[in-house]
Protein backbone atom coordinates (compact mmCIF):
# COMPACT_ATOMS: atom_id res chain seq x y z
CA UNK A 1 0.00 0.00 0.00
CA UNK A 2 0.94 3.78 -0.75
CA UNK A 3 2.13 5.17 2.73
CA UNK A 4 1.16 9.06 3.39
CA UNK A 5 3.68 10.96 5.63
CA UNK A 6 1.88 10.52 8.92
CA UNK A 7 1.97 6.95 7.86
CA UNK A 8 5.46 6.77 6.93
CA UNK A 9 6.14 8.38 10.21
CA UNK A 10 4.46 6.04 12.51
CA UNK A 11 6.34 3.40 10.44
CA UNK A 12 9.67 4.24 11.51
CA UNK A 13 9.09 5.17 14.99
CA UNK A 14 7.82 1.51 15.15
CA UNK A 15 10.83 0.32 13.19
CA UNK A 16 13.57 1.84 16.22
CA UNK A 17 11.78 -0.64 18.58
CA UNK A 18 12.03 -3.24 16.16
CA UNK A 19 8.42 -3.79 15.41
CA UNK A 20 6.72 -3.82 11.90
CA UNK A 21 3.74 -3.76 10.73
CA UNK A 22 1.99 -5.38 7.86
CA UNK A 23 -0.03 -3.89 5.53
CA UNK A 24 -3.01 -4.92 6.24
CA UNK A 25 -2.23 -3.92 9.71
CA UNK A 26 -1.86 -0.03 9.10
CA UNK A 27 -5.03 -0.37 7.04
CA UNK A 28 -6.81 -1.25 10.22
CA UNK A 29 -5.23 1.43 12.06
CA UNK A 30 -6.22 4.20 9.52
CA UNK A 31 -10.12 3.28 9.73
CA UNK A 32 -9.47 3.39 13.48
CA UNK A 33 -8.75 6.77 12.92
CA UNK A 34 -11.26 7.05 10.95
CA UNK A 35 -14.01 5.71 13.06
CA UNK A 36 -12.87 7.63 15.93
CA UNK A 37 -13.30 10.78 14.58
CA UNK A 38 -16.94 9.69 13.00
CA UNK A 39 -18.02 8.91 16.70
CA UNK A 40 -16.27 12.12 18.58
CA UNK A 41 -18.88 13.93 16.82
CA UNK A 42 -21.57 11.94 18.13
CA UNK A 43 -20.22 10.79 22.10
CA UNK A 44 -16.76 12.31 23.72
CA UNK A 45 -13.98 10.16 23.23
CA UNK A 46 -11.25 11.95 22.33
CA UNK A 47 -9.88 16.03 22.96
CA UNK A 48 -7.81 14.77 20.38
CA UNK A 49 -8.44 14.72 16.55
CA UNK A 50 -5.68 15.87 14.25
CA UNK A 51 -4.26 12.76 12.45
CA UNK A 52 -0.75 13.39 13.19
CA UNK A 53 -1.80 13.90 16.58
CA UNK A 54 -4.21 10.73 16.63
CA UNK A 55 -0.99 8.38 15.43
CA UNK A 56 1.36 10.16 17.92
CA UNK A 57 -0.62 10.25 21.18
CA UNK A 58 -3.14 7.43 20.83
CA UNK A 59 -1.61 4.64 18.91
CA UNK A 60 2.11 4.99 19.23
CA UNK A 61 1.38 5.86 23.20
CA UNK A 62 -0.54 2.88 23.59
CA UNK A 63 1.87 0.65 21.91
CA UNK A 64 4.90 1.67 24.16
CA UNK A 65 3.70 -0.95 26.46
CA UNK A 66 5.10 -3.19 24.20
CA UNK A 67 8.53 -1.65 24.36
CA UNK A 68 8.40 -2.92 28.17
CA UNK A 69 6.34 -6.30 28.64
CA UNK A 70 6.82 -9.01 26.74
CA UNK A 71 4.04 -9.62 24.74
CA UNK A 72 4.86 -12.60 22.87
CA UNK A 73 4.83 -13.94 26.58
CA UNK A 74 1.26 -12.63 27.19
CA UNK A 75 -1.71 -14.25 26.01
CA UNK A 76 -4.82 -13.05 27.90
CA UNK A 77 -4.96 -9.03 28.62
CA UNK A 78 -7.77 -6.88 29.81
CA UNK A 79 -7.85 -3.14 29.85
CA UNK A 80 -9.83 -1.15 32.50
CA UNK A 81 -11.86 2.16 31.63
CA UNK A 82 -10.21 1.64 28.45
CA UNK A 83 -12.50 4.44 26.97
CA UNK A 84 -11.72 5.01 23.29
CA UNK A 85 -9.72 1.71 23.50
CA UNK A 86 -6.63 2.64 24.35
CA UNK A 87 -4.16 1.52 25.29
CA UNK A 88 -5.70 -2.44 24.41
CA UNK A 89 -6.66 -1.83 21.06
CA UNK A 90 -3.58 -0.20 19.04
CA UNK A 91 -1.26 -3.74 20.95
CA UNK A 92 -4.37 -5.69 19.77
CA UNK A 93 -4.02 -4.59 15.93
CA UNK A 94 -0.22 -5.18 16.42
CA UNK A 95 -0.10 -8.27 18.56
CA UNK A 96 -2.99 -10.15 17.13
CA UNK A 97 -2.72 -12.96 19.19
CA UNK A 98 -3.60 -11.70 22.57
CA UNK A 99 -7.40 -12.75 23.88
CA UNK A 100 -8.55 -9.47 25.05
CA UNK A 101 -11.43 -8.24 27.22
CA UNK A 102 -12.23 -4.66 27.41
CA UNK A 103 -14.41 -3.32 30.35
CA UNK A 104 -15.69 0.37 30.08
CA UNK A 105 -18.32 1.61 32.53
CA UNK A 106 -20.00 3.75 29.49
CA UNK A 107 -22.30 1.80 27.21
CA UNK A 108 -22.12 4.41 24.53
CA UNK A 109 -18.38 3.98 24.68
CA UNK A 110 -18.82 0.34 24.63
CA UNK A 111 -20.93 0.41 22.04
CA UNK A 112 -18.32 2.07 19.78
CA UNK A 113 -15.72 -0.52 20.91
CA UNK A 114 -17.90 -3.28 19.78
CA UNK A 115 -18.97 -1.68 16.25
CA UNK A 116 -15.12 -0.48 15.91
CA UNK A 117 -14.19 -4.30 16.57
CA UNK A 118 -16.10 -5.41 14.09
CA UNK A 119 -15.34 -3.22 11.67
CA UNK A 120 -11.80 -3.70 11.95
CA UNK A 121 -12.13 -7.37 11.72
CA UNK A 122 -10.42 -8.20 15.18
CA UNK A 123 -11.43 -11.56 17.09
CA UNK A 124 -11.07 -12.82 20.05
CA UNK A 125 -12.24 -9.76 21.78
CA UNK A 126 -15.11 -9.21 24.61
CA UNK A 127 -15.92 -6.14 25.43
CA UNK A 128 -17.64 -5.98 28.90
CA UNK A 129 -20.53 -3.01 30.22
CA UNK A 130 -19.41 -2.74 33.84
CA UNK A 131 -18.02 -0.79 36.49
CA UNK A 132 -14.66 -2.20 37.37
CA UNK A 133 -15.38 -2.56 41.00
CA UNK A 134 -18.62 -4.88 40.09
CA UNK A 135 -16.46 -7.03 37.45
CA UNK A 136 -13.10 -7.70 39.06
CA UNK A 137 -15.53 -9.84 41.23
CA UNK A 138 -16.83 -11.63 38.70
CA UNK A 139 -14.92 -15.21 38.57
CA UNK A 140 -14.53 -14.95 34.84
CA UNK A 141 -12.25 -11.69 35.12
CA UNK A 142 -11.10 -12.35 39.01
CA UNK A 143 -7.64 -13.28 39.06
CA UNK A 144 -7.52 -14.37 35.68
CA UNK A 145 -5.58 -12.15 33.23
CA UNK A 146 -1.93 -12.26 32.19
CA UNK A 147 -1.67 -8.66 31.91
CA UNK A 148 -4.03 -5.49 32.58
CA UNK A 149 -3.71 -1.99 31.61
CA UNK A 150 -4.97 0.98 32.17
CA UNK A 151 -4.31 4.20 30.98
CA UNK A 152 -5.60 7.96 32.21
CA UNK A 153 -8.17 6.11 34.37
CA UNK A 154 -7.24 7.27 37.82
CA UNK A 155 -4.21 7.86 40.38
CA UNK A 156 -2.12 4.98 41.06
CA UNK A 157 -3.40 3.92 44.62
CA UNK A 158 -7.26 4.07 43.28
CA UNK A 159 -6.09 1.90 40.13
CA UNK A 160 -4.29 -0.86 42.15
CA UNK A 161 -8.04 -1.13 43.33
CA UNK A 162 -9.71 -1.47 40.30
CA UNK A 163 -7.20 -3.62 37.92
CA UNK A 164 -5.00 -6.07 40.46
CA UNK A 165 -8.12 -8.36 41.00
CA UNK A 166 -8.26 -8.85 37.22
CA UNK A 167 -4.48 -9.97 37.33
CA UNK A 168 -3.50 -13.62 37.80
CA UNK A 169 -0.71 -14.73 40.35
CA UNK A 170 2.33 -14.20 38.27
CA UNK A 171 0.38 -11.51 35.93
CA UNK A 172 1.62 -7.88 35.54
CA UNK A 173 -0.44 -4.62 35.68
CA UNK A 174 0.78 -2.36 33.45
CA UNK A 175 -0.16 1.42 34.40
CA UNK A 176 0.61 3.97 31.95
CA UNK A 177 1.07 7.12 33.54
CA UNK A 178 2.51 10.77 31.82
CA UNK A 179 5.35 12.67 33.99
CA UNK A 180 6.05 12.73 37.68
CA UNK A 181 4.82 9.31 38.61
CA UNK A 182 7.54 9.18 41.95
CA UNK A 183 4.69 10.89 44.26
CA UNK A 184 1.73 8.41 42.76
CA UNK A 185 3.87 5.37 43.86
CA UNK A 186 4.95 6.43 46.90
CA UNK A 187 0.87 7.35 47.78
CA UNK A 188 0.03 3.57 46.45
CA UNK A 189 2.74 1.59 48.83
CA UNK A 190 -0.19 0.64 51.06
CA UNK A 191 -2.39 -0.53 48.38
CA UNK A 192 0.17 -2.29 46.17
CA UNK A 193 1.31 -4.47 49.59
CA UNK A 194 -2.45 -5.01 50.05
CA UNK A 195 -3.14 -6.62 46.81
CA UNK A 196 -0.59 -8.64 47.15
CA UNK A 197 1.66 -7.05 44.62
CA UNK A 198 5.07 -5.96 44.15
CA UNK A 199 6.98 -3.16 41.97
CA UNK A 200 8.57 -4.91 39.00
CA UNK A 201 9.67 -1.44 37.75
CA UNK A 202 8.67 1.89 36.35
CA UNK A 203 10.06 2.68 32.79
CA UNK A 204 10.25 6.10 32.08
CA UNK A 205 10.53 7.48 28.61
CA UNK A 206 10.07 10.48 26.16
CA UNK A 207 6.98 9.97 23.51
CA UNK A 208 8.60 11.15 19.90
CA UNK A 209 8.56 14.62 17.96
CA UNK A 210 7.29 16.44 20.79
CA UNK A 211 9.44 14.82 23.64
CA UNK A 212 6.64 14.47 26.57
CA UNK A 213 7.37 12.48 29.60
CA UNK A 214 5.67 8.99 30.02
CA UNK A 215 5.85 7.09 32.58
CA UNK A 216 4.72 2.88 32.47
CA UNK A 217 4.38 1.09 36.04
CA UNK A 218 4.47 -2.04 36.51
CA UNK A 219 3.74 -4.18 39.12
CA UNK A 220 3.25 -8.08 39.67
CA UNK A 221 0.77 -10.00 41.18
CA UNK A 222 2.34 -12.77 44.33
CA UNK A 223 -0.62 -14.07 45.47
CA UNK A 224 -4.97 -14.05 45.47
CA UNK A 225 -7.14 -10.76 45.44
CA UNK A 226 -7.37 -10.07 49.43
CA UNK A 227 -11.95 -11.62 49.64
CA UNK A 228 -12.59 -7.88 50.72
CA UNK A 229 -11.38 -5.94 47.32
CA UNK A 230 -12.53 -4.54 45.49
CA UNK A 231 -14.59 -2.15 48.23
CA UNK A 232 -17.86 -1.19 46.17
CA UNK A 233 -18.27 0.63 43.16
CA UNK A 234 -16.83 4.39 43.58
CA UNK A 235 -15.33 3.28 47.41
CA UNK A 236 -12.20 3.13 46.01
CA UNK A 237 -12.26 6.81 44.51
CA UNK A 238 -13.62 8.07 47.76
CA UNK A 239 -11.85 6.65 49.95
CA UNK A 240 -8.36 5.04 48.39
CA UNK A 241 -5.95 2.98 50.32
CA UNK A 242 -3.11 4.96 52.18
Amino acid sequence: MMMDAVQEQFVKMLAKQSLELAASQLEQFELYYRLLVEWNEKINLTAITDREQVYLKHFYDSITLSFFVRMDRVKTMADIGAGAGFPSLPVKIAYPHLNLTIVDSLNKRIVFLEQLVRQLGLAQIVCVHARAEEAGRMPQFRDRFDLVSARAVARLNVLNELCLPFVKVGGSFAAMKGAHSAEELNEAKTSIKLLQARLEGVHTFQLPIEHAERNIIVLNKLEPTPAKFPRKPGTPAKEPIC
